[in-house]
């Protein structure tokens, strides 16, 4: 497992391509600070630039909104039936307004909104990296039909999908086609498979772009500069002595205590997790396989053991996950209600957690992965595994500085996180 703590130094400055919008990958571990250290940089802003500042969550949202004291935020709202929250946020650019608002929306960005913001001032800060590749859903029926007559063309080198109606299809249910094509983010993959990929351009329309996360370098929008050559560099979050922060140089930090976080998790070890000794057990997979059925029940009985048995924590205090199709089977009396997506990231809702189990053993989509390897970009699967895992983790008390109990059945997963408390990553 050394690959795991090795990394890659990207600046726009290492390269002959002068990259106009400074991108600058926040990556420090959770806790350190990010999002205090955002809304401290926005307080301290000239006025004369304006923010968009795009988080997961709507109480995120929120929050900035009432901490960021020296500018009023606002946040893109419908407005009446035929007029969005999209035509909202359009028109808040237009005003030069300071905007919170969430990854799902920012991830509809079409050809005018990225017009828009590159004639203001805006400043993008990411909370947080966004799926920025996904596979489309056009059944090959009506892609054959779009094909056909004529509306779509396909590049053979490139697999890029150009949309060459002249809008007669605009407002039927072909928009959405239409809309990531217009923004050269649609791609026909191995036949069958269409990727939208988040427009690279929405990046390069901003003066200045923050992503806040934590092991930026496994993780699928990585993977996605890569393919763009997207040039970035990485800082850390430094909390200073008078309660400030700080951005510094990613390599200039002092590390974390990497010994202090291992002796707060403790890990499980014991016959619950011989369940789990195949590389590919709790996969997507291998919940769909019907032969693993008893062994599926099994698992439901070793989670209810180790919450009631192992570390006889309260209901209250119990936090799992499993694959969301997963949850009828898994689901069991003392741990249902405390269910966390194992997606995610970004909210302190569950900080009080103190015993959790993580029944998944996370791989990348295998189209996505080919995807990408196609285009020549390297992947790191237990990297990525490592990213998924770690955010999960620290959606716990973990994040103050509090013990957690944690219980990981998977073989592949379990090795990968104590690999990764051991390195100096």
């Amino acid at each position: 497992m050394q690959n795991l703590v090795k990394e890659t130094r990207y600046t726009w400055e290492q390269t002959e391509h002068k990259q106009q919008t400074p991108i600058h990958i926040v990556d420090s571990i959770m806790g350190a600070g990010k999002t205090s250290w955002s809304i401290q940089f926005m307080n301290e802003a000239d006025s004369d630039k304006n923010f968009l500042y795009i988080t997961p969550f709507l109480n995120e949202v929120q929050r900035v909104k009432e901490s960021v004291t020296s500018r009023k935020f606002a946040t893109p709202e419908p407005k009446g039936k035929n007029k969005g929250k999209m035509d909202d946020l359009k028109q808040l650019i237009m005003k030069d307004s300071d905007i919170a608002s969430t990854h799902a929306l920012f991830q509809k960005a079409d050809t005018e909104l990225i017009e828009l913001i590159k004639a203001g001032n805006f400043t993008l800060i990411l909370d947080e990296v966004m799926n920025v590749v996904e596979q489309c859903n056009l059944n090959s029926d009506d892609f054959k039909w779009l094909l056909d007559g004529g509306m779509i063309s396909v590049d053979d080198d490139t697999g890029l999908i150009q949309w060459n109606d002249d809008g007669k299809y605009q407002d039927t249910r072909y928009k959405d086609i239409k809309t990531l094509a217009e923004t050269n983010n649609l791609y026909f993959f191995e036949n069958t498979v269409l990727f939208w990929t988040f427009p690279i351009s929405v990046f390069k329309a901003f003066k200045e772009v923050y992503i806040m996360t934590y092991l930026f370098q496994c993780q699928q929008q990585k993977y996605y500069y890569d393919l763009y050559n997207v040039d970035y560099a990485y800082k850390a979050v430094q909390k200073l002595p008078n309660g400030k922060y700080n951005l510094i140089n990613h390599y200039d930090k002092e590390p974390y205590d990497k010994g202090a976080i291992k002796a707060l998790i403790n890990i499980y070890d014991g016959k619950l997790n011989n369940l789990g000794d195949d590389k590919n057990a709790f996969s997507v997979s291998w919940f769909r396989r019907e032969q693993n059925k008893h062994l599926i029940e099994k698992l439901q009985k070793n989670i209810g053991t180790y919450f009631k048995n192992n570390v006889k924590t309260p209901a209250e205090l119990n936090m799992w996950t499993c694959f969301k199709d997963d949850i009828p089977k898994l689901k069991g009396k003392g741990y249902t209600k405390g269910f966390v997506a194992n997606n995610a990231r970004a909210t302190n809702d569950f900080k009080e957690k103190e015993s959790l189990a993580y029944a998944v053993n996370r791989f990348m989509n295998p189209y996505e992965k080919k995807f990408f390897t196609s285009k020549g970009v390297t992947v790191n699967e237990d990297m990525y595994a490592l990213s998924e895992l770690i955010q999960w983790i620290w959606r716990s008390r973990i994040r103050n500085g509090k013990a957690i109990n944690l219980y990981i059945p998977s073989k592949r997963m379990r090795t990968i996180l104590t690999d990764y408390l051991d390195s100096d990553l």
